[in-house]
């Protein structure tokens, strides 16, 4: 079996997926590592930035695209490349090793200029662009009683149609609002002129248009020193502005050049007619970041969308031992140059045309069938797919490995071998710091068990949790299960001392096997260490799934317990996270979540809840449960039967994971959700409200989701707070009541 690594998820790597998808490579395990989920497609997005596309129509979701070719998606950045090891480095991962790499990571806009690092909105990563510009749009529709001044340093095509773009956006939201449109935009260029290496007609046809528009453009000026809100620039060129957009000339990533890696003048990765690194066989890429050496062309997306068949091709021909094909990129391409308004212009070589509606909308044809590829999945592809994974772990693609027909032992034959264990083991030393708290007297090592010396004023408090990984990236899987298994010990009030491992993996070759051992305890070693608690040891074996689970050891005084029977009327109910994973990860299997929604729900999974602790017993918490597989409601059944009170629940209130809101009206719903809530419901008595689509949200099993605490009344308020200012999506959800004769649990809108 073979590693194909691909870092980045930019248009080259978006064509390769979809075709990996429907032609997967035999014996070939496939990885994508990106830190955007979204890649925005950036022939739309001067007409996103105008308004005219919505967030999906102009973005490719790598999440389902990823799951069509039964790739593992890791979240994460490449800022480090080790050749020797065959490993990429990230920022918050443990290295990833490969077989063959593919880099189709872009590029960013060149910031050498004093203050620009600081001072500047970069065009590009586009995702972190838009960030800024949705707040710009969001300062006009809060105060469009302001004027607002926006200088873009950069006229080439990218800047021109980005000037455009935002005055024709910015001009119409001050419409609306009742104003007379108070934006100014400037366009400062180095050059004598703009779009430099167009045809003088479309030069000029531009720069009339960007006139006519009232943008002011500044040529012949060099940029020599950015201050916050203020450009500097040669012959005394001094310009006052709101915010500064930066659309200069292309740069790498350092690191490629610091890598070992043939690159150009400019650190851009050398490349052959392969797409090949001239310096290193196995390593390939595309896009901005490549330069063909024989063949140099302009840094512009249409030649990464150009590249994208020819780079998956010579992938497989490079895995599978065939010879390569070379690709020869054309010499002149068309560009359509977007106006703002609906219009467009046409420039190829010498000649130009426009700016005309036709031309927009032959624009925004190309542009939405490009797009359409990666929405629309083949349907016999996409079968085959669901087929491999539907109803078997997250991470399929660790069981494209496994051979189906050959004999797999049971009992302690099933236990994975022990020089796997030794050197995973052996790599978690040499990365981590596992030393162990005083109390553990044996730990990580070679003994048969762990030794704890419990101190005589403390209690130990033991819980186990065992999970399927939710997700394909064995680090994170690690990490999660790791915060789900902690749960337990927050809510009870007690402090992590130490844990102990039972892992199943797929049976893979040994070196897959350690790799993902070694990605699988490092995930858990990190959220551990962070607690100040140690693993202490554990247990392998192999199975159809990866799965982990955990043991965990907490200590904790008397008087410091926070047990189920402490609900007392009067008091509030506070929920520390938001609601819906189990609904969110049941889309996901079906294929029917988009990526920036398993993003959040990760994100909020990874979110410990040890911060909450100290909040909380400020305020005076007396009883606590984490919110689980049982849901909400009845994990707060189990606080209401203990304590032999009633509470009433809020709906309205529930704090809720993006995307949830999206899948309530569908018939969507976890394979626990059931169970929850027939078990449930006898206890409920629901006051018909307006909010009934949420109900689904009491009986949806979370996976390391948030505490349940009851604080005095007087103290909600402060308590949830603190608990926001922490980051927490903390709400008040409900009050405790006298027990009565009625069920005990009244959900009202």
């Amino acid at each position: 079996m073979q590693n194909l690594l691909l870092i980045g998820g930019g248009h080259s790597h978006a064509i390769a997926l979809r075709q990996l998808g429907m032609h997967p490579i035999p014996g070939v395990r496939l990885t994508l590592v990106t830190d955007v989920w979204h890649t925005p497609y950036s022939g739309m997005l001067p007409g996103y930035v105008a308004g005219y596309y919505k967030f999906d129509q102009c973005h490719i979701d790598l999440l389902p695209l990823a799951k069509f070719a039964n790739a593992r998606l890791i979240s994460d950045r490449a800022i480090g490349l080790d050749l020797d090891r065959q490993q990429i480095h990230c920022a918050n991962h443990p290295p990833i090793s490969f077989d063959r790499l593919s880099m189709n990571l872009g590029s960013t806009p060149a910031t050498t200029v004093p203050g620009a690092a600081d001072h500047a909105i970069p065009a590009k990563p586009i995702s972190q662009f838009l960030h800024h510009w949705h707040a710009i749009l969001d300062q006009v529709r809060q105060r469009p009683e302001q004027p607002l001044s926006l200088a873009i340093v950069g006229g080439g095509a990218g800047g021109v149609e980005l000037a455009l773009s935002i005055h024709t956006h910015l001009s119409r939201l001050y419409r609306e609002a009742g104003q007379v449109p108070q934006v100014q935009v400037h366009l400062v260029h180095r050059g004598p002129e703009i779009l430099e290496g167009r045809d003088r007609w479309v030069r000029q046809q531009m720069l009339q248009i960007l006139k006519q528009r009232g943008i002011q453009v500044h040529l012949g000026v060099t940029v020599n020193q950015v201050l916050p809100g203020r450009l500097i620039g040669s012959g005394s060129f001094e310009l006052d502005c709101d915010r500064i957009l930066w659309v200069t000339q292309a740069s790498a990533a350092p690191w490629l050049a610091q890598s070992g890696l043939a690159t150009d003048e400019r650190g851009f990765l050398q490349v052959n007619a392969y797409l090949q690194s001239v310096s290193h066989p196995q390593v390939f890429a595309a896009g901005d970041m490549a330069t063909q050496i024989n063949h140099p062309r302009p840094k512009a997306g249409v030649f990464a969308v150009r590249q994208g068949q020819p780079l998956v091709n010579n992938l497989r021909r490079s895995l599978l031992g065939k010879s390569l094909q070379p690709y020869y990129p054309q010499q002149e391409f068309l560009i359509l140059i977007g106006t703002g308004d609906g219009q467009a212009v046409a420039s190829r070589g010498r000649w130009g045309l426009g700016p005309y509606r036709w031309l927009w909308r032959w624009k925004d044809h190309i542009d939405r069938t490009f797009m359409e590829q990666f929405a629309q999945l083949p349907v016999a592809s996409m079968e085959r797919s669901v087929g491999r994974s539907v109803g078997q772990p997250m991470g399929r693609s660790l069981d494209a490995a496994i051979d189906k027909d050959a004999m797999r032992c049971l009992g302690c034959g099933a236990k994975v071998g022990g020089a796997t264990l030794g050197r995973s083991l052996a790599r978690l030393h040499q990365t981590y710091s596992l030393t162990n708290p005083e109390t553990v007297q044996v730990g990580l090592g070679a003994d048969d068990a762990a030794v704890i010396q419990i101190p005589a004023d403390r209690l130990l408090v033991q819980t186990v949790d065992y999970l399927p990984a939710l997700v394909d990236d064995p680090f994170l899987a690690g990490q999660i299960t790791a915060h789900h298994c902690l749960n337990d010990l927050w809510a009870m009030g007690a402090t992590p001392q130490s844990a102990l491992a039972i892992a199943t993996l797929p049976p893979l070759p040994p070196q897959h096997q350690e790799e993902t051992l070694y990605h699988l305890l490092a995930g858990v070693v990190t959220v551990l260490n962070a607690a100040q608690a140690s693993l202490i040891g554990g247990h392998t074996s192999e199975g159809d799934r990866l799965a982990l689970g955990l043991t965990c050891n907490g200590l904790a005084a008397r008087q410091d317990l926070w047990c189920h029977q402490g609900l007392r009327p009067g008091q509030a109910l506070i929920l520390t996270k938001a609601l819906g994973t189990g609904l969110l990860f049941a889309a996901d299997m079906r294929r029917q979540a988009k990526g920036r929604w398993i993003e959040g729900a990760i994100a909020s999974m990874l979110q410990s809840n040890q911060g909450a602790i100290a909040v909380l017993r400020h305020h005076g918490v007396t009883a606590c449960t984490d919110v689980s597989g049982f849901g909400l409601a009845g994990h707060l059944l189990n606080l209401v039967q203990a304590s032999h009170v009633a509470v009433e629940l809020q709906l309205h209130t529930l704090p809720r994971l993006l995307g949830v809101d999206d899948l309530l009206p569908t018939q969507i719903r976890s394979s626990l959700d059931a169970q929850n809530s027939w078990a449930a419901l006898p206890h409920l008595q629901v006051q018909e409200p307006a909010s009934a689509h949420l109900m689904p949200l009491l009986f949806d099993p979370q996976t390391s989701g948030g505490l349940l605490a009851a604080v005095p009344d007087q103290q909600a308020i402060a308590c949830v707070d603190a608990l926001q200012t922490m980051g927490y999506a903390s709400r008040c959800i409900g009050r405790v009541l006298p027990r009565s004769e009625q069920p005990p649990i009244t959900v009202r809108p």
